[in-house]
């Protein structure tokens, strides 16, 4: 019977239904309350359901029964890594490695977890051996080319490089594939529009799509979102409730989605995720529809023959910049590549924090604290000496790196508790914290894109860095198109120079507070229908070219 049980559980876990299979593998350990391998896939089932203290506590419990079961290290680190106990998740990656030295999926999240902490070096370390060692690892290898774009020393035309070689190994196989498109070629019809992602939901590209979606003109488009989306959430009902065709495909195959879309007859398909993870290159490598296009996840390429364009504005790839260094041919959106929308407009600005304290706090709220190279750090303690007296608040999980920042700081005479750490915390909670900042600080090389906008609708002026790729050139377009380009550092000494003359003029911040929100009411940053006639025309675009170029 508990065999029976057993088989029926998996069945339900592979369909895609975790709650039948917690019911049935709850079954089998009351009949046999010491089998470890039940207690490990409930843990799977629960994890599935986004129920992650349960599920460690059920892996903990495999392990119990079972020390040397590395698939529950394994997800034991996985539970870890989502409650942010990056050190606990290291040490259960690293058990799980020394049982099985060539488990592929440990030793990536083994990297992805030392990315999270910012040790860029050995994740970057870590994942070039594992693409060495596993030549088809394709997630791996997408891993280590979004590592890449946080380390100082890549520049765009390495970065290509790299990509194309992902390409030649991973797509070019699949050039077989491809087959001829029958679409109607009516330069000024109606056009099927494809956007693709895993993160239909509260992430970064889940709000910059909704005032987009919301605002497309239905006589002109007609969109399709194809939706990996494993734990929907509130966003993902409203990204739904937009679109006029709603595809769910978590769970479907690369060829299977790239078949989807052909059936769907897509006239032009966005890829919203480039190398992060869950991406679906490979069903782009497939060529499903006439015209492809990179946007939103972050301003890079995909590296693909395939990818026909990529979206940009005009201060992520200025007029005149190489645009060789991308796969794709570049095409300019007028004003700017982002669109915000508040997620919450009730929170109100306040006064800074200073005019109170007369002490200035710094802060720096990305969630990816990958983004703080050695450098940043380095012109962060700067900035702190030449300030006397004041903070710093950084966004970063718990763990020793922490403490390692504080003793980098503390070396240089800065006293440990001028730096101050914060954790993940509810969304609302989020912006409220930014009433305790004075000034925000991009990290760099890559820069922020979100937390800026979100720091910029909270009254905090951003201090960033223009850099020598498109994803350091974020804060350049936010603070371009809010009219504060005066914020726009093109030296780390100009960088300093400006957070520290910033600190020490309370009135200028006092009426940076007051105006920044209303000036990004005004922007093109906030103009959500005039950013969709911008976007439809560069569809308008791509299309006609294409339309152009058939028989």
């Amino acid at each position: 019977m508990i065999q029976q049980l057993l088989e029926s559980a998996l069945q339900h876990a592979q369909a895609g239904r975790p709650q039948e299979a917690e019911r049935l593998y709850r079954q089998v350990l009351a009949l046999e309350p010491r089998h470890a391998q039940a207690w490990h896939n409930l843990g799977v089932a629960l994890a599935h359901q986004g129920r992650v203290q349960e599920a460690m506590a059920s892996f903990q419990q495999t392990l119990a029964l079972e020390p040397n079961f590395p698939e529950a290290l394994f997800n034991l680190g996985n539970a870890y890594k989502d409650s942010e106990r990056m050190d606990d998740a290291m040490a259960a990656y690293r058990q799980a490695l020394a049982i099985r030295p060539s488990y592929g999926t440990a030793r990536l999240n083994l990297a992805a977890t030392l990315l999270d902490i910012g040790q860029l070096d050995q994740a970057i370390g870590i994942l070039r051996r594992l693409v060495q060692d596993e030549g088809n690892f394709v997630m791996a290898h997408s891993g280590l080319l979004y590592a890449l774009h946080f380390h100082p020393d890549s520049d765009a035309q390495s970065l290509l490089g790299e990509h194309r070689q992902w390409s030649d190994r991973h797509a070019r196989p699949l050039r077989g594939q491809i087959r001829p498109h029958d679409n109607d070629p009516s330069p000024q019809r109606r056009l099927r529009i494809g956007y693709v992602s895993p993160h239909f939901g509260f992430y970064p590209v889940g709000r910059f799509l909704l005032p987009l979606l919301r605002q497309h003109d239905p006589t002109q488009v007609e969109t399709f979102c194809y939706a990996d989306v494993a734990h929907a959430d509130e966003m993902t009902g409203k990204l739904r409730d937009c679109a006029h065709v709603w595809r769910d495909i978590h769970g479907l195959g690369d060829a299977e989605l790239a078949d989807l879309v052909r059936q769907d007859r897509i006239d032009i398909l966005l890829d919203l995720s480039l190398h992060t993870g869950g991406n679906r290159l490979l069903s782009f490598a497939r060529k499903p529809a006439p015209v492809q296009t990179t946007y939103l996840a972050y301003c890079s390429t995909s590296g693909l023959d395939t990818m026909d364009y990529r979206l940009t504005d005009p201060y992520l790839d200025p007029p005149g910049s190489d645009q060789s260094v991308y796969a794709e041919r570049s095409i300019r959106l007028p004003r700017t590549y982002w669109c915000y929308q508040p997620s919450i407009t009730a929170i109100e600005v306040r006064e800074p924090p200073a005019l109170k304290t007369g002490c200035v706090v710094f802060g720096c709220f990305s969630s990816d604290y990958c983004k703080i190279s050695a450098e940043a750090w380095s012109v962060w303690r700067r900035l702190l000496q030449a300030v006397p007296h004041s903070r710093l608040v950084v966004h970063a999980c718990s763990g020793r790196h922490r403490d390692a920042a504080r003793q980098y700081l503390a070396d240089a005479g800065v006293a440990p508790h001028r730096l101050d750490f914060v954790g993940r915390v509810p969304f609302d909670q989020y912006l409220q914290r930014y009433r305790e900042i004075d000034v925000a600080l991009d990290p760099f090389p890559y820069g922020g894109g979100t937390t800026t906008c979100d720091a910029m609708w909270m009254g905090v002026p951003v201090v960033t860095l223009a850099g020598r790729t498109g994803v350091g050139r974020g804060g350049v377009s936010i603070l371009s198109n809010v009219g504060v380009p005066e914020l726009i550092a093109n030296s780390v000494e100009q960088y300093v120079e400006i957070a520290r003359s910033l600190a020490g003029d309370l009135p200028r911040l006092a009426q940076l507070r007051a105006t920044l929100r209303g000036r990004m009411r005004q922007s093109a940053l906030m103009d959500a229908a005039g950013f969709a006639r911008d976007v439809e025309a560069a569809y308008r675009q791509m299309w006609q070219n294409w339309c152009k170029a058939q028989p």
